[in-house]
């Protein structure tokens, strides 16, 4: 098994979308889904019982639930000497209560044997993801279609690591050894997040911003991302074999703080980081701007160009503002760019976030709002969505115009 590779994570995949009669416990009462070809290619012949499987349900924008279950893969006429019936029985769990009609349906089956079953809420950001790490067409119907990774890898960039994530699952970096290497000089504690990025830059120093802004940004993040999950593993791993452990016994408050300490600093660095590599883009490509500066009702926008003394200035020519909202993680939260430099009517917002839904990049159209992403990360997209969506290179350009 290759690592840093989508068959590190997954074997294969089928995909559909589900009918009536699997989503509403109206219709029908069965907890099964038929074994037609696309099935067996992915499980197998052989009976599977009780197979430990993780369900996992996305529903809007930030709604998200999992469960661990059993299914079981029988063939319901085994004892038939001519025919055959391959049926995937799941038991009821609360993943499958959530289903709905035209929901997308995924079913994995991991290296280790684990089967993961996935439900999506249709036109969501998250079916937009899934569809493109999979390879599954977006017209997809209620018919099961197979994806096998096994001699087919593809390699895992910073799009999919991010819907791995969101998955919870985490890959193996392929060089490991070297970036444990390269953290040694921080002996086990995380520098202040701009040391830690400037870091991340100055490990791949083939990287030039002035180059390819858009190349430049990705690769800093995926770098920075990198160490970071490397040395918090080391951090980690340290912590839990000191266990958690009081006078009365396990200290479960202290385990829980622990655990959100983690979670809060993995979604702060990454916002920061963000922040801190998209500085060095602007100064590297020459031009001016402000970061957080103070506008309408106490509001500081990411970024303002030129900057907070033209923006305030009426006379100057407003069709020369332009101000960059930056959320590396997009989610609902765009509209609070909305309310930012009131004296800008058509704004901008910079995310890392892949495969955001029709819908909400409807609605960013109809506020004025213009999404801007690297470059690499357009094709998750859906093809009628790419024409309108802006690179950071583009943007540079624009706000460059603007500056002469």
């Amino acid at each position: 098994m290759k690592k840093g590779f989508l068959s590190e994570c997954f074997e294969g995949v089928v995909a559909k979308r589900l009918s009536g009669v699997e989503s509403n416990p109206g219709q029908s009462h069965q907890h099964e889904f038929n074994g037609v070809k696309a099935l067996k290619q992915l499980l197998g012949d052989e009976r599977l019982t009780d197979c430990p499987t993780r369900f996992v349900w996305f529903g809007d924008e930030n709604e998200g639930l999992s469960d661990d279950s059993l299914v079981t893969w029988y063939d319901s006429r085994e004892n038939h000497p001519t025919r055959s019936e391959y049926r995937l029985y799941f038991r009821s769990n609360p993943i499958m209560e959530l289903a709905s009609e035209g929901d997308l349906l995924i079913v994995a089956r991991r290296p280790a044997g684990e089967i993961m079953i996935i439900v999506v809420a249709s036109d969501s950001t998250v079916e937009n993801q899934l569809l493109w790490l999979f390879g599954v067409p977006v017209q997809i119907g209620i018919g099961f279609e197979y994806r096998d990774f096994e001699g087919q890898d593809t390699e895992v960039d910073f799009a999919a690591r991010y819907i791995l994530d969101e998955l919870g699952i985490d890959i193996e970096d392929p060089e490991a050894d070297k970036l444990d290497a390269l953290l040694e000089r921080f002996g086990g504690i995380f520098p202040r997040t701009a040391v830690f990025s400037e870091f991340a830059r100055n490990s791949v120093p083939e990287v030039m911003a002035q180059d390819d802004p858009d190349a430049a940004l990705l690769a800093w993040m995926g770098q920075e991302e990198k160490l970071f999950r490397r040395m918090e593993r080391h951090i980690v791993a340290d912590r839990l074999n000191q266990g958690f452990a009081d006078d009365e016994g396990a200290d479960v408050d202290g385990f829980i703080k622990f655990s959100l300490s983690v979670q809060n600093r993995r979604k702060s660095r990454a916002g920061y980081a963000f922040e801190h590599h998209l500085i060095e883009v602007f100064n590297a490509c020459g031009i001016r701007y402000d970061s957080q500066a103070v506008t309408e009702n106490k509001s500081k926008p990411d970024f303002l160009f030129p900057g907070s003394v033209e923006y305030h200035n009426t006379e100057f020519p407003t069709e020369r503002l332009t101000m960059l909202g930056v959320k590396s993680t997009c989610k609902d939260r765009w509209r609070q760019v909305l309310s930012e430099a009131a004296r800008i009517q058509d704004k901008h917002l910079l995310t890392l976030e892949p495969g955001i839904s029709e819908n909400q990049t409807n609605e960013m159209m109809a506020h004025r709002l213009q999404l801007v992403l690297p470059r690499g990360l357009h094709e998750t997209y859906r093809e009628t969505q790419q024409p309108w969506l802006m690179d950071l290179d583009g943007f540079i350009g624009m706000v460059r115009e603007q500056q002469v």
